[in-house]
């Protein structure tokens, strides 16, 4: 059975901790009675409550006295509260730590703004030496965890709640920079998927359209620059679909990378949401949902200008 990204980066990362005794795993308040770390590997088990940036902080001491430590919380929590401690200890120390932030986006709907978390690779991109990922699925999050756990560099890797997605084929173990779902002819458009939800909406899309489909897990400045030379031979025309705010996205950062192309992004607007919903209902108030994925399209392939954003939610 495929399992969330959540649940299968806790799997993976109870499986390597059999052979790698470095590997500790650090909760905050997420990790229930039934983790599989924690049963499988009590002594490198720790729950350190609501205290997000005292998780990191243990973290780099971990990492400075030879631990791989994983860390996990929720995505605003991680990217935004402990902002100052993931500065400090990815960047500054680049300590080897992995930051696992499920809850990404608005996967957490039901809870409400302050639990919603649309800014996070706009942080994290922003402080040199930083793996980051976005994987969709449970393969690539496997993928993703075991790269992380082999490399001893810092990681930030992004997940929602509870959706469980097929990942796309891979044609070895390691991720590709840019995995092709689909070519199409090169003077078409072509979408670009970033997470869950910007590559389960690429799918639909590209299925309804016929356009080309680049899928990216690695959003780092380092790796996404040499996944924009691989996209720029083939393609000049991109619909990037990413569940986050346009400022400081993948496609922001790839319309910089690309200036000879035309990048477009369809993303989570600037809306606020402040009303209960399920998870695709609230980033469809946002402006992010087929019908605008289909549109923006539509609008590269004939030259329409992009209108401007007027989202449901206002501030």
């Amino acid at each position: 059975m495929t399992l969330s990204g959540r649940d299968a980066y806790r799997d993976e990362l109870t499986t390597l901790a059999a052979e790698d005794a470095s590997l500790v795993c650090l909760e905050a308040d997420l990790g229930g009675k039934n983790h599989p770390f924690q049963t499988a590997h009590p002594d490198r088990f720790f729950n350190v409550g609501i205290a997000e940036g005292a998780m990191v902080d243990m973290a780099a001491g971990l990492a400075a006295g030879g631990y791989k430590p994983f860390v996990s919380t929720f995505a605003p929590f991680a990217a935004l509260r402990a902002a100052e401690s993931l500065k400090l200890t990815l960047g500054y120390l680049n300590a080897g730590v992995t930051v696992v932030a499920p809850y990404a986006g608005v996967s957490g709907a039901w809870f409400g703004t302050t639990h919603h978390c649309l800014e996070d690779l706009a942080i994290l991109r922003s402080v040199p030496g930083v793996t980051i990922a976005a994987p969709f699925g449970e393969a690539e999050m496997r993928a993703v965890v075991r790269s992380a756990a082999r490399s001893g560099r810092p990681h930030y890797i992004r997940t929602g709640r509870n959706a469980t997605y097929e990942s796309l084929p891979l044609a070895g173990p390691e991720l590709p920079l840019v995995n092709w779902e689909f070519l199409a002819d090169s003077d078409d458009v072509c979408l670009v998927s970033v997470g869950e939800e910007g590559t389960r909406l690429s799918l639909a899309a590209r299925a309804a359209t016929g356009v080309s489909h680049a899928h990216l897990v690695y959003l780092d400045h380092e790796q996404l620059t040499e996944a924009a030379a691989e996209l720029a031979r083939r393609h000049s025309r991109f619909v990037v679909v990413e569940e986050h705010r346009s400022q400081g996205g993948v496609a922001e950062a790839l319309a910089l990378l690309l200036p000879r192309c035309e990048v477009t992004a369809v993303g989570a607007g600037q809306g606020w949401p402040s009303t209960g919903g399920d998870h695709h209902e609230v980033m469809a108030a946002l402006g992010l949902d087929l019908p605008a994925v289909l549109s923006a399209v539509a609008r590269m392939r004939t030259g329409t200008p992009e209108p401007v954003p007027a989202g449901s939610f206002t501030r």
